[in-house]
């Protein structure tokens, strides 16, 4: 299966090279920069190991949705059969594509494997085996053993840290709605469409994803702006545009 990993960046360029150095296979990656000079400086500490594609920023905020859009795209073109996306907080655990890969080609779903967040990194960075000792698995989401994958119905838990999709479910589902910009609703929006159109939500075991530590905060105040501008996208899920 031709697989393609595709991440959106916006800084936090020291997790996206530990992101790249763990994916040492023939899959191809495709780094989204959301900004010019945001592409340069990926271009710098990746070098030509990654497709780095940059887009421009909106006045408004980040614009999440299109970076994932234009991933996808690019990937497609280039005959990708899966799509995988990862944030770039995480660094893909050794199994990871290959349960995707496998879960891949059952029933029309999205794929979801576990995310277990680390610690603060040491001065020397994280070790380069051994992850899963240090991570703590998200404790609302489903984590299924190695090997098994658990179709479910629970949309509302789809989230974007990782998740795999098959080029021909992309295509159903349409992508991501692009009137979305900055901080959230667009996840949501997705998942709520996939489930409309008959696309389950399946978890797969031992897809781990490991979350690198930043400084987060809980409610997301510093996105307040974006959450109260894309609610009245969310008011009638599904019909926004593409």
């Amino acid at each position: 299966m031709r697989t393609a990993v595709i991440t959106i960046v916006a800084g936090r360029h020291d997790h996206l090279v530990r992101q790249r150095a763990a994916l040492d296979g023939p899959e191809r990656h495709v780094v989204v920069a959301m900004g010019k000079s945001e592409g340069e400086q990926c271009r710098h500490v990746l070098g030509d190991t990654s497709d780095v594609i940059a887009i421009e920023n909106q006045p408004e905020g980040l614009p999440l949705a299109r970076a994932r859009n234009t991933g996808a795209r690019h990937a497609l073109d280039a005959d990708a059969e899966l799509l995988v996306f990862l944030d770039v907080d995480c660094i893909p655990g050794p199994t990871l594509l290959e349960r995707y890969e496998a879960a891949g080609g059952g029933a029309p779903a999205l794929l979801c494997g576990p995310v277990a967040y680390l610690p603060p990194a040491p001065a020397d960075g994280y070790p380069p085996a051994g992850l899963h000792s240090l991570a703590t698995p998200h404790p609302a989401r489903p984590v299924p053993p190695d090997g098994e994958v658990r179709r479910g119905d629970e949309h509302a838990l789809f989230w974007t840290l990782s998740f795999a999709v098959t080029a021909t479910n992309w295509q159903r589902v349409g992508g991501f709605c692009e009137d979305y910009v900055g901080y959230g609703g667009e996840d949501t929006d997705f998942g709520q469409i996939a489930k409309r159109l008959g696309v389950d939500l399946w978890w797969v075991g031992g897809a781990w994803a490991y979350h690198q530590h930043h400084p987060s905060e809980s409610p997301p105040v510093r996105h307040l702006a974006d959450i109260l501008r894309n609610a009245p996208c969310s008011t009638d899920v599904g019909d926004g545009g593409r």
